[in-house]
């Protein structure tokens, strides 16, 4: 009889510490999700924002060619909503916005603070949609090896968005999330259309005589 007592309390207690334990997981992956929810919609909307500021961004960018006598027909944007995916062509320059939703929460790295959990928008040198086909780990390596820049949108939306340009390194810009958009789209378009392409050669060797 005392050893089914003490098998039956000895059951309780690991019953209890194991109660215990994944209370506090649970509450830890909880707040984890509430956090990607509301990242995720908060980088929605900033993303369809970046868009709104590209048909004002295009607009100008016509007339002042236009006026310089260069043809603007290779200046525009597209949108396509369902993939969250917008491209804007500058004359030879072409850049890629997209939004990937994740089904589970990302954290960006923090040096003295915990990791900040992130939607995320990534832009890209090219037009590359074929590269992306949903939420994996391929996906993400393909699209950073061709980063120009990713913002980075917490879930209070009261907290500073982080702009990251990858030829920056570790720099990072913060900046309100109503600011976000306008100054994310400026920055990648100077970054891009600042630079230049060089042609291709073949390695060079030196001889000597």
């Amino acid at each position: 009889m005392n050893n089914n007592f003490d098998d039956l309390e000895t059951m309780a207690r690991k019953s209890s510490v194991i109660q215990e334990r994944m209370s506090l997981v649970a509450s830890h992956m909880y707040k984890q999700f509430l956090e990607y929810q509301q990242s995720n919609a908060n980088t929605q909307i900033l993303f369809e924002q970046i868009v709104n500021n590209m048909d004002t961004t295009v607009n100008y960018l016509k007339q002042s060619f236009n006026s310089r006598s260069i043809p603007a027909e290779n200046i525009y944007y597209k949108f396509d909503k369902q993939r969250h995916i917008a491209i804007m062509n500058i004359l030879w320059h072409c850049i890629t916005f997209y939004f990937n939703m994740k089904d589970k929460p990302k954290a960006l790295q923090r040096e003295k603070d915990a990791p900040l959990f992130t939607g995320r928008i990534i832009a890209i040198k090219g037009t590359i949609p074929e590269l992306i086909n949903g939420d994996s780990e391929e996906t993400d390596k393909k699209l950073l090896e061709l980063e120009v820049a990713s913002l980075y949108v917490p879930a209070d939306k009261n907290s500073k968005a982080i702009i990251k340009v990858r030829h920056l390194g570790d720099q990072e810009f913060l900046i309100n999330q109503m600011e976000a958009p306008r100054e994310f789209l400026l920055k990648v378009i100077e970054t891009i259309c600042a630079g230049g392409n060089l042609h291709q050669e073949i390695s060079k060797v030196t001889i000597s005589l």
